[in-house]
């Protein structure tokens, strides 16, 4: 049986048709999000900030919850709650100062950079009698150091740069599944 034609396959065509406005609400949520985050980018990164912080308070809350929970049953459980402190250390962290939890990702990011640039450069020299195009390697990772040393100097920049980022990726998204919602609904109605 084609794969193109199969009771699965038919299914889930049908499912997409009946309930096309749903991929159309989608897509412009992300439409929607994508140029609030354009726009507001702050804003985008102040928010992505927060549920990183609520997410660590939660992780930490039942990381010590489970941790003494099994403190009977297993030995180790004082790591667990180690973990489970220190999660909620930094969600407290978060919430009190976002600023610098914004700076300390940044800051990864940049050093993130840096090494795999360096590691890429190194690469690029290593390979130039191997193979041709090393130079394309080397550009890749001298940008990369680069970038690295911009987040170090100017982070504002690149939370900047990160927002924008989501933001493009969210209105493309936005699109794609605007444009599918159209074309499935054709789809229900019978037309190709």
């Amino acid at each position: 049986m084609d794969n193109a034609t199969s009771p699965e396959l038919s299914r889930l065509a049908g499912l997409l048709a009946r309930h096309w406005w749903v991929l159309l609400l989608r897509g412009l949520a992300a439409i929607a999000f994508g140029l609030l985050a354009w726009f507001h980018p702050a804003l985008t990164i102040a928010v992505l900030v927060l549920m990183f912080g609520a997410y660590a308070l939660v992780d930490g809350v039942l990381g010590v919850w489970t941790a003494l929970a099994g403190r009977r049953h297993n030995e180790h459980w004082v790591w667990l709650l180690v973990w489970g402190l220190a999660s909620i250390a930094i969600g407290i962290i978060t919430f009190t100062s976002p600023g610098v939890t914004t700076l300390v990702l940044l800051m990864f990011i940049a050093v993130w950079a840096i090494v795999t640039g360096l590691a890429q450069l190194l690469t690029a020299i290593r390979l130039r009698k191997e193979i041709r195009g090393e130079w394309l390697l080397g550009i890749a990772g001298l940008g990369s150091v680069i970038f690295g040393l911009l987040l170090i100097v100017i982070p504002g920049a690149g939370a900047l740069a990160m927002a924008w980022l989501i933001a493009v990726y969210s209105v493309l998204l936005g699109v794609v599944l605007v444009l599918l919602s159209l074309r499935v609904r054709r789809l229900g109605a019978g037309q190709p």
